[in-house]
């Protein structure tokens, strides 16, 4: 008796392990990310400072182009310019004005980047709350990212429109 209830057992564990199906969910979260309104408004703020940057640096590159058309108009005609005075200091004021453009360049950039983490942080934040909301409501074991998905099955569920849901986004 002992034996054929053991033999029923070791019969249906494999059974009742195959019979548990994981239950998971894909979404894009960088397609979800691109219709949020957030998104949009992250992107408006970065253009209008970079325009502002790109203005800035065009009045440094103006006035760097002037100095040097001025440095080339002076030593022109000159025989030894790098031995007058004049044209020395011009040359000068040329090299630190290119120094401060590659300053304000690299600054800039800079400013740009962490803006951007910055704006998008609370973004990224608000979609994996989305995200993670989803898969816990839905009872999932988990949410992949369906941009790497190289297969697809028939246990895979798209959850894209319910994260867009959970975000207000039609």
């Amino acid at each position: 008796m002992f034996k054929k209830i053991l033999l029923a057992v070791l019969v249906a564990v494999p059974m009742c392990i195959q019979a548990q199906t994981f239950k998971l969910g894909a979404v894009n979260p960088t397609e979800i990310l691109n219709v949020m309104p957030e998104f949009a408004t992250m992107k408006n703020t970065l253009s209008q400072l970079s325009e502002k940057y790109e203005g800035q640096a065009k009045a440094l590159q103006d006035e760097f182009n002037k100095k040097q058309q001025e440095l080339e108009a002076l030593t022109k005609n000159m025989a030894n310019p790098e031995n007058d005075p004049t044209a020395m200091a011009k040359a000068k004021e040329l090299e630190d004005l290119y120094n401060r453009y590659q300053n304000f360049m690299q600054t800039a950039q800079q400013d740009l980047q962490k803006q951007q983490e910055t704006l998008m942080a609370p973004i990224q934040q608000k979609l994996m709350t989305a995200i993670t909301t989803v898969g816990a409501e839905g009872g999932y074991a988990g949410i992949i990212d369906s941009a790497t998905l190289l297969y697809q099955g028939n246990n895979i569920e798209d959850v894209s429109a319910k994260v867009k849901a959970k975000l207000g986004i039609k």
